[in-house]
């Protein structure tokens, strides 16, 4: 049973080419199962989240980190009453758009944009995929998504200006998006916040100690499962602590937003649409709790003396591509060769590269670059 302010199937403003209605399947869950088929959905498998390959193959990338905030999503979807399938295709969707190399990649990227003029965003960069790129169907370009889903790529994790992007007229901006997207940010949140306090430790990056003294929402865990587990080893009772963080983070989020949706008096998806805040939120506490968190993570991890080599190396890579690319357009793929003919051309070598996976370019640089 869906809540009053749940999105549903038959109010989606439907797709830009019209198809007939599947038999069994919503179009959520068409649009679901059609990002799971994509390449660029396949793709993250090869895709840095944090730490590359050159530490472990144990390390989240941007596929496995995808699947857990899906499953994050889901599980508080089901209790508040949302469209769990367009809650899920969300989730699904939401990192398509990173190039390789993770915020690196980002940075690199943005840098050699604006050198043009120009940007790099991963969200309208997903748009871009799920809309041209995907080239699965006889009858259209790209996966042909709902408005919702292709909606919620780009609205899930910031507003966008109207008079900044005039391109995005379509996607009714001065409104806030469904809860089944506003859900996604922080979902996001919680999920990598946890996950690189896990895999941070695992790098020894991190220490439990450490982590201990920096965040007290970790140390009360972690002498919660003392006192549960007194003769585990370390790190297991460093385990279950995580896990006591994510279920407070989890059970926070869910609780808050509840109440904040009720408080709001929301009956329908409309009224999710007019008011004038997103409805999904933390309470203070936890808030604190969490930015606590993701800045012991900036502090310590993300710009650690042991993840700069790969950072740096990244970024050198994704500018020499860039460059090179731009001078000599003779050795892109045809497919965007032809595409340059029709849109700038640092563009389209950007949606070259933001398109390759961590393997891919590391070849292409040592092929095209490495004599250089």
């Amino acid at each position: 049973m869906l809540a009053p302010y749940a999105f549903r199937p038959e109010e989606s403003r439907g797709r830009r080419y019209p198809e007939p209605r599947h038999r069994y399947r919503d179009d959520f869950q068409r649009d679901r199962d059609r990002v799971v088929h994509s390449r660029a959905f396949r793709r993250l498998e090869d895709k840095t989240q944090v730490f590359t390959r050159r530490y472990s193959d144990h390390f989240r990338n941007r596929l496995t980190h995808t699947i857990e905030v899906s499953q994050v999503s889901r599980t508080i979807a089901a209790v508040l009453g949302l469209n769990e399938d367009l809650v899920e295709a969300l989730a699904l969707v939401h990192d398509v758009g990173h190039p390789p190399f993770g915020h690196a990649g980002e940075h690199a990227l943005d840098i050699a944009m604006q050198a043009h003029g120009d940007r790099f965003d991963h969200n309208l960069h997903a748009l871009r995929i799920v809309e041209r790129f995907e080239q699965r169907y006889a009858d259209f370009p790209g996966l042909n998504l709902t408005f919702e889903v292709r909606e919620g790529i780009i609205k899930h994790s910031r507003d966008y200006a109207a008079k900044d992007f005039p391109q995005l007229a379509e996607y009714v901006l001065d409104q806030r998006p469904p809860l089944e997207a506003q859900l996604i940010d922080l979902t996001d949140e919680i999920a990598y916040n946890t996950a690189d306090l896990d895999d941070g430790l695992e790098a020894r990056i991190l220490e439990i100690d450490q982590i201990r003294e920096a965040v007290p929402v970790f140390a009360r865990s972690y002498a919660e499962a003392e006192r549960a587990h007194s003769s585990a080893a370390e790190k297991l009772k460093f385990n279950e602590a995580l896990k006591l963080v994510l279920d407070r983070l989890v059970s926070d989020l869910l609780e808050n937003s509840r109440n904040v949706i009720l408080n709001a008096g929301v009956d329908s998806a409309d009224d999710v649409r007019r008011c004038p805040r997103r409805l999904f939120a933390f309470s203070p506490e936890v808030e604190a709790e969490r930015r606590q968190i993701k800045d012991f993570l900036y502090q310590n991890l993300y710009f650690s003396p042991m993840l700069r080599q790969d950072k740096e190396q990244g970024e050198q890579i994704i500018s020499d591509l860039f460059q090179y690319f731009m001078d000599s357009r003779g050795s892109l793929p045809e497919s965007y060769q032809e595409k340059a003919r029709h849109e700038p051309l640092h563009r389209i070598v950007c949606d070259y590269l933001a398109g390759m996976t961590d393997s891919y370019i590391q070849d292409q640089h040592r092929h095209f670059c490495a004599a250089g």
